[in-house]
């Protein structure tokens, strides 16, 4: 494996793959691995001839007061396990690298970032799809991989890929979770052991609307509420962010549940902002 650290030599290394008819999978990380990424890594060895994993926390995606700083990093942890996993390149480039000091050039989708988790972090999407623009067009990359857990980061991609004609392929992999339903994700070190004991309910809450649907019930508020009630007893270390049923791909929220529907939730448990997801009805 070789890491590389500027953009310009991954996009001579991609280019001379290409040359030689290597087609590239390209997995976009920002660190602190675990067995969520792990899950990205392999699924992507299998995609393509090569495989580009980038490691980069990239700050135009953390809004004023967030955890930019005390973002959970272990540079050399992430190195083996990208070499583990087959990664011809490790991309960790510096931030001055990636955006010039009067930047000013951003991709946006607005339509799909007001919602949900753009509700509370109004630039956090812009920050996602100009950074992840800039890797499709260092790598070039044929299709690139994605986890479920960010269903909204996907569904925007996606409407970012097919509306700039960007010719790469969007693979999303189901969320890789504990023994006991929680999400894996690097901002899980923050949780108490009180908070920890407790953050498994996030994902019972989530599957017990799924129920609730599938038995027949169509009340988007009365799905919610019944979720609302379950976590006041079982998840009192939880502020609510946000909790809404919207359509998996359009992301607009819905009043009835009768076809395809995305329930999304964000809870805050201590200095931890964990999301979630799931499909009531396919």
């Amino acid at each position: 494996m070789h890491i590389i650290t500027s953009p310009q030599e991954l996009a001579a290394t991609c280019l001379a793959w290409h040359k030689d008819r290597d087609d590239i999978a390209l997995v976009p990380t920002m660190g602190y691995y675990h067995a969520g990424h792990e899950d990205l890594m392999s699924y992507g060895r299998t995609l393509a001839k090569r495989l580009v994993v980038s490691l980069f926390v990239n700050p135009t995606q953390f809004g004023p007061g967030e955890d930019l700083d005390a973002y959970p990093r272990d540079a050399d942890h992430d190195a083996g396990i990208a070499a583990k996993h087959g990664a011809d390149v490790l991309f960790m480039p510096e931030p001055a690298s990636m955006y010039a000091q009067d930047h000013a050039t951003w991709v946006d989708v607005p339509e799909l970032s007001r919602g949900l988790c753009g509700a509370s972090r109004p630039t956090h999407f812009r920050g996602v799809c100009t950074v992840v623009l800039k890797l499709f067009m260092l790598t070039q990359a044929n299709v690139a991989v994605f986890g479920q857990k960010d269903w909204q980061q996907q569904a925007i991609l996606r409407r970012m890929v097919r509306d700039l004609n960007v010719p790469v392929r969007i693979e999303t992999r189901e969320t890789v979770r504990e023994a006991d339903g929680l999400a894996l994700s690097s901002r899980n070190v923050y949780l108490s052991p009180e908070e920890r004991a407790q953050a498994p309910e996030i994902r019972k809450g989530l599957l017990y609307a799924q129920q609730l649907a599938r038995k027949g019930e169509t009340n988007a508020n009365l799905l919610r509420d019944a979720v609302l009630r379950r976590w006041s007893e079982r998840l009192p270390t939880g502020r609510l962010d946000y909790l809404t049923i919207v359509h998996p791909e359009s992301l607009i929220p819905l009043t009835e549940v009768t076809g395809p529907a995305l329930m999304a939730c964000a809870v805050r448990m201590g200095k931890a902002r964990l999301i979630d997801n799931i499909l009531l009805l396919h």
